[in-house]
């Protein structure tokens, strides 16, 4: 009996991708005839023709499955809901924009069979504005560096998941993941599929500054406790580095008392100083009580409004 496949793909105004995104990934599994696929699409309550467009895909082809968000449940929720409605023997997630080639399929299907129970595509290189890519590659080198976990680096989350991780990541349940962190927590092998990530050909990319904050928080606040750490010794440096300036100004004008004047500039400046670090740190605290504020609300990850073809 041929092995079933589950290929999830998030989407939210995908209008022109979404239909060649299910024609490349149906070429690839007709060249693999000893597999079995469903193709789960879960749009996030996209404003523009992507949903008619998966409801036409999925009267056409019963393998086309789609679950509709009723409202945007941003860009962290959705695909993971997506992911643990899957119930393939290993489930396959892809972003919508093409930008996660399907031809990668075979080589993280090769690498299950192989034995490994999670393969990740691995971007080395990018057809991206070059400037982004190494700010991504910069976050990527310290969030593993002060991670508490064994980061991989410049993944996505795009790649293969065998039925048990994905068994493991529904007991987690989590409410607001960073599958990236919960990968390296659960402690499977992984297997690493290097490519060059192509270009966005239509459309626009739906990460802003805010979405890519909020991602790169998410991550270090999850698995790092460092921020917390150097804001404690910071202070502690500061206040005794501090103490030794007024000290030294204290000598300084014991032994040139009608010489020595200490004027109102060293004060502003280092009452500016000393405010823009505590209001800094202020602000990495505030993320860890979010963070913590968002996983007690024990929210669902998402509401659906409706299924087709489950």
């Amino acid at each position: 009996m041929p092995k079933r496949v589950s290929v999830v793909t998030p989407c939210f105004n995908e209008e022109g991708n979404v239909e060649e995104l299910h024609s490349q990934i149906k070429d690839v599994f007709a060249a693999l005839p000893q597999y079995d696929y469903e193709h789960i699409y879960i749009d996030n309550a996209s404003r523009d023709g992507t949903l008619p467009i998966l409801r036409r895909l999925a009267a056409a082809d019963p393998r086309v499955k789609v679950i509709v968000n009723i409202r945007n449940f941003g860009h962290i929720r959705s695909p993971y809901h997506g992911l643990l409605a899957a119930r393939g023997e290993a489930v396959i997630v892809m972003a919508s924009d093409l930008q996660d080639p399907p031809s990668l399929i075979p080589q993280f299907l090769q690498k299950w069979e192989g034995g490994f129970k999670i393969v990740l595509g691995q971007k080395n290189e990018s057809d991206e504005a070059s400037v982004f890519f190494l700010i991504r590659r910069l976050y990527y080198k310290l969030a593993a560096r002060i991670a508490d976990v064994e980061l991989i680096q410049n993944v996505t989350g795009a790649g293969l998941y065998d039925k048990e991780v994905i068994q493991a990541f529904r007991d987690l349940k989590e409410s607001y993941p960073y599958v990236r962190g919960l990968i390296s927590e659960l402690g499977y092998p992984v297997a690493l599929v290097p490519f060059r990530q192509p270009a966005r050909k239509r459309g626009i990319t739906k990460n802003n500054f805010f979405t890519l904050y909020d991602i790169a928080m998410l991550g270090i606040t999850s698995h790092s406790k460092v921020p917390l750490r150097l804001a404690t010794m910071s202070g502690f440096a500061m206040s005794v580095i501090s103490f030794l300036i007024a000290i030294g100004y204290l000598i300084a004008k014991l032994l040139f008392w009608y010489h020595f004047t200490v004027g109102v500039a060293p004060v502003i400046i280092g009452l500016f100083f000393f405010g823009s670090v505590q209001l800094f740190f202020t602000g990495i605290l505030g993320e860890y009580i979010g963070w913590i504020h968002t996983r007690l609300q024990n929210r669902p990850l998402v509401v659906e409004r409706e299924r087709i073809n489950f």
